[in-house]
């Protein structure tokens, strides 16, 4: 497979940015579909795939989540016309059966350890954050990852049976630059890795 073409990367990293301001424009279904259809693809340890998305988008929707943020979020939140909440199904492994069946076992390895479904469960809901926030990229649309909100007062507003738990929050929509702070440095090769 060839090397994607500069524009590509910029798009999906170098050029990229966090949005904390959004245009009116909407974002609607056929788009939020495209997105998870492709974020879905992302791989994830054992094909496990325990993130699970709520799109936020309805007015009702927007006011139980505004309850639930930390008052620097409120605004932005608001404003964005969708708000992606990422969250994890704490019972994933009840999909291995048909997600992974070459490991009929994969199941029970989970259900009897529960430290083991929650580490795993948090690790590749997180990577399947991340591949959201790059499919939205790709589709053209601007992202605002954040933490800020009370997580307790969250899943009970949208999980209210306690099966999913909130992981962060992407604000998702078509960026107004004007609300970007000054790009953050990043690690330099060194400051972060090594080849052995």
């Amino acid at each position: 497979m060839p090397a994607a073409p500069e524009a590509i990367l910029a798009q999906a990293f170098t050029g990229a940015r966090t949005f904390n301001a959004f245009s009116a424009r909407a974002v609607d279904d056929e788009t939020l579909l495209r997105l998870y259809d492709l974020l879905r693809w992302g791989p994830t340890s054992m094909n496990c795939q325990p993130a699970r998305y709520v799109f936020v988008r309805s007015a009702e929707a927007k006011q139980r989540l505004t309850a639930t943020l930390s008052p620097g979020n409120v605004a932005k939140t608001m404003a964005a016309p969708v708000t992606a909440i990422v969250a994890i199904d704490t019972r994933f492994y009840e999909h291995l059966p048909a997600q992974f069946p070459s490991a009929p076992g994969a199941r029970a390895s989970f259900a009897d350890n529960p430290a083991l479904a929650e580490s795993t469960a948090m690790r590749n809901g997180s990577l399947q954050g991340a591949y959201l926030i790059l499919a939205a990229r790709l589709l053209g649309l601007d992202c605002g990852p954040m933490s800020g909100f009370d997580a307790a007062k969250l899943n009970a507003a949208f999980f209210p049976d306690g099966r999913y738990k909130v992981n962060f929050l992407v604000n998702i929509g078509y960026g107004d630059p004007r609300g970007n702070h000054p790009r953050g440095p990043r690690l330099a090769f060194d400051e972060a890795a090594r080849i052995l």
